[in-house]
């Protein structure tokens, strides 16, 4: 995937990730590839993991009572 115009979706970062290890895992990749591939893969999980720290911070706890708060680790 070259320059990507938008922001991947959780799923479509995990989806492309899973197209990077399908790559890597043939046995024919050069190294200068497979180095390319890991810092492409690398980018794309650390946007993922951003994007799930965000979501984390949104979820709400809906208590006995009926009131929110929010989401502790």
């Amino acid at each position: 995937m070259s320059e990507r115009s938008k922001k991947l979706s959780i799923e479509e970062s995990f989806e492309y990730l899973d197209g990077i290890l399908e790559q890597m895992e043939d046995e024919d990749i050069s190294l200068e590839d497979s180095f390319a591939l890991y810092e492409k893969g690398m980018k794309v999980l650390k946007e993922a993991s951003s994007a799930i720290d965000e979501v984390e911070k949104k979820v709400k706890l809906i208590d006995e009572e009926g009131k929110t708060e929010d989401f502790d680790e």
